[in-house]
């Protein structure tokens, strides 16, 4: 078993046409709000065509019908991805020290590996996401998911975070739920900082009386 340097494990999800150094700005506020975690932004399996940036599953003329199955073809590659680093940080045995956050395209996959029993994690962070339920729907019932959206996003209708909550909360899941007006398809400072205050609280972390500002 591979030796654990860190408290938790925090895995980070980008959006489409991008890389994982792209939530930089993310893994800073969360690093220094999370003192005793490892956060790591891996770039997605898949490169999009045409480029630059990579991509969780295939959005090339995708439709509200076809991507269910996108979703589905992607989830080998996926699922490799969050495993291995898992696995290579020494977590594969310890989902209570892992949480998982996603951004856009992240959050739908991010969503997909947790609500379908795939993924285990002590703490989800939906950032700006659309959202598909998987069949089957078994979300772990004790792990809290935090959903953020901007009221202004013109990308993905913040309505989506409305129906993800509806599905979570009837299968038993907590869920914190926040639209921020004014803030359109990003990762703003205050969705940041609600994300790791929310990790904070969840993971049990060590902080610094300058963590969260």
């Amino acid at each position: 078993m591979k030796a654990r340097y860190s408290d938790h494990l925090v895995l980070l999800f980008h959006g489409v046409a991008a890389f994982g150094h792209d939530l930089d700005p993310l893994a800073r506020v969360l690093r220094r709000a999370l003192p005793g975690a490892e956060v790591i932004a891996p770039d997605a399996p898949l490169a999009c065509v045409p480029g630059p940036g990579r991509q969780w599953y295939d959005l090339d003329a995708v439709t509200l019908a076809n991507r269910p199955g996108r979703i589905q073809v992607a989830r080998g590659a996926c699922d490799g991805v969050i495993e291995g680093l898992i696995a290579r940080h020494g977590f594969a045995d310890a989902p209570e020290r892992v949480a998982l956050v996603g951004f856009s395209q992240g959050a739908t996959i991010v969503f997909d590996g947790f609500a379908s029993g795939r993924w285990r994690a002590k703490a989800v962070v939906l950032l700006s996401g659309r959202f598909v339920r998987p069949e089957p729907f078994i979300p772990a019932k004790e792990t809290p998911v935090l959903l953020v959206h901007g009221a202004a996003d013109g990308a993905v209708p913040p309505e989506e975070d409305g129906k993800a909550e509806r599905w979570l909360v009837e299968a038993g899941v907590r869920v914190q739920r926040h639209l921020l007006p004014d803030v359109g398809h990003e990762i703003s400072p205050r969705a940041a900082r609600l994300a790791a205050r929310f990790l904070k609280e969840t993971l049990g972390a060590r902080t610094s009386s300058s963590a969260l500002p």
